[in-house]
């Protein structure tokens, strides 16, 4: 897939915990823990500004395009 999904990178600058962040942003840890693996097609924009806003971070520390 060329997006890369940086959340875990990101969870452990700010040392948050899988179970709090979904609790934060209000979603299901399972579902968290498939976005933070790439295992997801797609997401909600509402659900990337949930999770800039609970990180204290921008969408591009989060994504990354790679060309392979």
């Amino acid at each position: 897939m060329p997006i890369i999904i940086r959340l875990d990178v990101v969870m452990a600058k700010n040392k948050i915990r899988s179970k709090d962040l979904a609790e934060i942003i209000g979603i299901t840890e399972a579902n968290l823990s498939l976005l933070k693996n790439g295992k997801i097609k797609g997401f909600k924009i509402e659900t990337l500004e949930k999770l800039c806003r609970a990180l204290n971070c921008q969408p591009g520390d989060l994504l990354e395009f790679s060309e392979e």
